[in-house]
């Protein structure tokens, strides 16, 4: 009998060995339930070649070849991924909508013994379960921003906030992305649908009544958009912000952008996109630093001229907010660890102030 989500959190919860996700790689590498397996029933070509066929010849046609090509691909996982099960093996199964791809694959799971069932209505009925979280609903538990200039470590203080026992999320993490020009990491980012599945099984697991941090960032992480309900949020949340010196900060992108800064072509290329917003002089001096090697003196000015300002008229609009301000000298590993404490007890004051 096929299994039906009422919520997010029921899916740690169900009696199952395993997720088996039928669908395409293409349709798993987008998105997928969390720790589910790929064994694909069609592949992106076959599916692709089956869907013209039905809508272009017949639709008993296309279902015909569709039946061979699952049974095939259904075989060759029996003989592989599924040859070392046991006798009790219970898998869930599941496809776009709960139809033809995982019935057919859960009905041969079944010949051969094995507990297997489906989830009604399919992946989409997860993906309406997400939307629901976050665009539908409040955001679960109250937030507190952990705000402050480009360079202060923020990112890096979240696991040592954790740590304090607070609630934290990481959405430049999730997001695969460090939130600026330059944030872009080799793996490159989720789709939009993958992300927010992660946030949404975050937020599933949140306690509503403790504070959740989050760090700064604006609507968009590179590609990514924040959904509604967190941005709601997080537009009238109470603010911790971290200062330093623009040395320190300097010194510490230096660090956290390596990276970048072995990719000397990469580099060049991204402080040319600035180009529109910056005079022809100022380009030109940035690439001088990179061909020099002089990185901190390129981050402070880059903080300085470019990142700074921005972030000083962006944060005028939360000006009226209630916040608590922790200022640092340096930012190396024993200082966020020393300043961890008193951001954990300000972000509890100013969540029971709200």
């Amino acid at each position: 009998m096929p299994v039906t989500l009422q919520s997010l959190s029921d899916l740690p919860r169900l009696p199952f060995d395993e997720v088996i996700d039928v669908r395409t790689p293409a349709e798993f590498a987008e998105d997928r339930i969390p720790g589910a397996i790929n064994l694909p029933v069609l592949s992106n070509e076959e599916r692709a070649r089956v869907g013209t066929i039905y809508t272009q010849q017949s639709p008993f046609l296309a279902r015909k070849l569709g039946a061979a090509l699952v049974a095939r691909n259904a075989a060759r996982h029996l003989e592989t991924t599924l040859a070392d099960k046991p006798s009790g093996y219970r898998p869930l199964v599941y496809c776009w909508r709960g139809g033809q791809r995982s019935g057919s694959f859960t009905l041969i799971l079944r010949q051969v013994g094995w507990q297997a069932d489906t989830i009604e209505g399919g992946y989409r009925s997860f993906r309406r379960l997400v939307q629901a979280d976050l665009y539908e609903k409040p955001w679960p538990c109250p937030v507190v921003v952990l705000d402050g200039n480009t360079g202060t470590a923020k990112t890096e203080l979240l696991p040592l906030l954790a740590a304090e026992g607070l609630q934290v999320i990481d959405l430049e993490g999730l997001a695969n992305h460090r939130g600026s020009l330059f944030g872009a990491m080799t793996a490159g980012q989720p789709a939009q649908k993958g992300f927010e599945t992660a946030l949404a099984m975050a937020a599933a697991g949140l306690d509503p009544s403790r504070p959740l941090v989050v760090e700064g960032e604006s609507s968009r992480i590179g590609q990514i958009n924040i959904p509604a309900g967190l941005w709601a949020a997080m537009k009238t949340a109470p603010r911790l912000v971290v200062q330093a010196p623009l040395a320190a900060r300097a010194a510490y992108l230096t660090r956290a952008y390596g990276d970048m800064i072995e990719d000397r072509a990469r580099l060049d290329a991204t402080l040319r996109l600035l180009a529109p917003l910056h005079p022809r002089e100022r380009i030109e001096g940035w690439l001088a630093l990179v061909a020099q090697g002089a990185f901190e003196q390129l981050a402070a000015s880059l903080m300085a001229t470019h990142y700074d300002p921005r972030y000083e008229k962006q944060r005028g609009r939360f000006d009226d907010l209630p916040s608590h301000t922790v200022a640092l000298e340096t930012l190396g590993p024993a200082a966020l660890a020393a300043a961890a404490p008193e951001l954990a007890r300000a972000a509890h004051m100013l969540s029971a102030g709200r």
